[in-house]
């Protein structure tokens, strides 16, 4: 009677797991829509709570508003005085950096304050990008110093920090860039090295690390996450290009394909989980994907006959929630919350 028991335990534990399996690889699928006035809508980045940003524009102009969406609905936060802003990244408490033409037609990064977009200021160069932000309000990414380079800068205390490069020699430095950064303050991106390839860095008190590749020649990263965790992409041996995560020896590991042999992949972020989400194309085929110990089309986890396509995924959250990007055959784009069920 015990074995049989134990046996029907097992037998429980096992449905009720492949349950919680199966429901774990399907999504709902929201569509969030455009700003009033705007016929587009592109998504950068989601919070815990599920509140997203990025720009909403109209099709045909270079007019493209940055917006927060809340529970679904738009807040249009507009630009910095020039046609176009987006959002590339958004804290837990809402707050968005990311970077707007101003009215005389320089990219500034900002960070919002209230419904207000805020110049944080450049390098010394006139002009400077955001990509992410942490809980603190921490702010990395890109800003032309006086000699014209790109330098990664990370703001903070109402201060920039030029973080330096990986010996990016004058010239050669389109890529030099912070790209994501956590909220022990570790930042992670992209610099050319000296001999001008360009590699994915962490940065940390105060000193920069050159990531390694996937036995190729580069690697860029993308995000980073509270266990130190980094996502991106990087070159294989034989040139192809596929997403990664890092292990715990600081090592890549290969996150594979799903569309073809020769696929190429970015990972673009990544939770505390070590769930990551990005894109990968494949000829005229463009994706989103998610990986949670396997690569998985995120196309073949919505509600059949959506009528999009989703080709892109921007954010994850703890919670599972993905902020992607789609298109319709008509053409339309708008940017999509999907919540696993």
């Amino acid at each position: 009677m015990k074995i049989a028991t134990s046996r029907l335990l097992f037998c429980l534990f096992v449905l009720l797991a492949a349950t919680a399996f199966c429901s774990a690889q399907s999504y709902t699928m929201t569509d969030l829509g455009t700003v009033s006035g705007m016929n587009y809508s592109v998504g950068r980045a989601l919070n815990a709570s599920g509140q997203t940003t990025g720009a909403s524009g109209k099709n045909g102009s270079d007019i493209a508003h940055v917006f927060i969406n809340t529970a679904g609905t738009f807040e249009d936060l507009g630009t910095l005085g020039g046609p176009s802003g987006i959002g590339n990244g958004i804290n837990i408490s809402g707050q968005i950096a990311g970077y707007s033409e101003n009215a005389q037609g320089a990219y500034r990064a900002f960070i919002s304050q209230g419904q207000s977009l805020v110049d944080i200021g450049d390098l010394g160069g006139g002009s400077a990008v955001a990509y992410a932000i942490n809980d603190s309000g921490e702010v990395v990414g890109s800003a032309v110093t006086p000699d014209g380079s790109n330098h990664p800068f990370l703001y903070s205390n109402g201060k920039m920090t030029d973080l330096g490069t990986l010996g990016s020699p004058a010239g050669n430095d389109w890529w030099n860039s912070a790209q994501g950064v956590n909220n022990s303050g570790a930042v992670t991106g992209t610099s050319y090295d000296a001999q001008g390839n360009f590699f994915g860095f962490i940065w940390a008190n105060g000193k920069m690390t050159k990531m390694g590749t996937l036995g190729g020649l580069w690697s860029q990263a993308y995000a980073i996450n509270n266990a130190g965790q980094v996502t991106g992409i990087a070159y294989k041996r034989n040139g192809d290009a596929h997403a990664f995560i890092t292990k715990a020896n600081g090592k890549l590991k290969d996150l594979g394909v799903f569309a073809g042999k020769y696929s190429t992949v970015w990972g673009f972020a990544i939770n505390d989980a070590g769930v990551v989400v990005g894109q990968s194309t494949y000829q005229d085929f463009y994706h989103a994907f998610v990986y949670d110990g396997k690569i998985k089309d995120l196309n073949k986890l919505i509600p059949k006959n959506s009528g999009w396509v989703l080709y892109e995924a921007r954010g994850i959250n703890n919670g599972g929630q993905i902020l992607c990007n789609g298109m319709n055959s008509a053409g339309a784009q708008h940017a999509f919350l999907l919540t696993p069920q």
